[in-house]
């Protein structure tokens, strides 16, 4: 079911972004392999100076294949922050384009190092990153466009997750300090029946009468809370209904 669960997510994401590039295969193919569906989770936490620190270290050390890598791990970064800092877009425009540029070179590289037999598949895609990095400088205008729509529907999406969670987990922690309150109100009914043991009869009678006024009372708070937890359930849907339809609206805007 989790499984089934995450693919329908995926193909969710994957209409998202043919519906932003529309008819235009060559970006959707380029940033479906640039783009994440979590990018505060997948996209490197460290610094551009250092990510290209490490690429240039690689080539010295002729490890190309990591230095591209690493390479990649920096323009992904650098498209993220784009999206995220339209005022510094020319900045990142020329980062990436260099990042690109290096990429490319690097990559070349790995090719030059392959074994003449049985890499050619291999080879083919090499070329093929290579003619991608090419088409990221060419078309940067659009990647970044395309990549902004993506990321903040994305973030907005996200956002509204965490909210849910958190809800969520508000809920429960009422039900949980319900559940040791119900809890500690047993214990005491219970003490109070071993003290009936040595009560006498009349005296015995009207404890048994109070413990049912108190069982009664804790079974319509058991019911109230079943029924505040299907409110909580039908708001929940209504939350997100809203939100869904806010997003829709906007995307129908663009």
């Amino acid at each position: 079911m989790w499984k089934k669960k995450e693919k329908q997510k995926e193909e969710k994401e994957e209409s998202l972004l043919k519906e932003l590039c529309g008819d235009d295969a060559k970006l959707y193919d380029f940033l479906g392999s640039h783009l994440y569906l979590d990018p505060i989770a997948a996209i490197s936490k460290k610094d551009f100076e250092i990510l290209i620190e490490e690429a240039e270290k690689s080539i010295k050390d002729k490890n190309y294949e990591e230095a591209r890598r690493k390479y990649i791990l920096a323009v992904d970064k650098a498209i993220f922050e784009a999206t995220q800092n339209p005022g510094e877009r020319d900045r990142y425009i020329k980062l990436i384009q260099d990042l690109a540029s290096k990429a490319a070179k690097v990559t070349e590289k790995v090719k030059e190092k392959l074994p003449k037999e049985g890499s050619a598949d291999y080879a083919s895609s090499l070329e093929g990153r290579i003619k991608n990095y090419e088409f990221m400088s060419e078309r940067i205008e659009d990647v970044l466009r395309i990549a902004s729509l993506f990321y903040n529907e994305r973030l907005e999406e996200l956002g509204a997750g965490e909210r849910r969670e958190a809800r969520r987990e508000e809920r429960k922690e009422a039900e949980r300090e319900e559940e040791t309150k119900e809890k500690e109100a047993e214990e005491k009914r219970e003490a109070r029946r071993e003290e009936r043991k040595g009560m006498g009869r009349g005296e015995r009678k009207e404890a048994e009468r109070e413990d049912k006024r108190e069982e009664k009372k804790a079974r319509e708070k058991r019911e109230a809370r079943r029924e505040e937890g299907r409110e909580a359930e039908r708001e929940e849907a209504r939350i997100e209904e809203g939100e869904r339809e806010r997003r829709e609206a906007k995307r129908k805007a663009r």
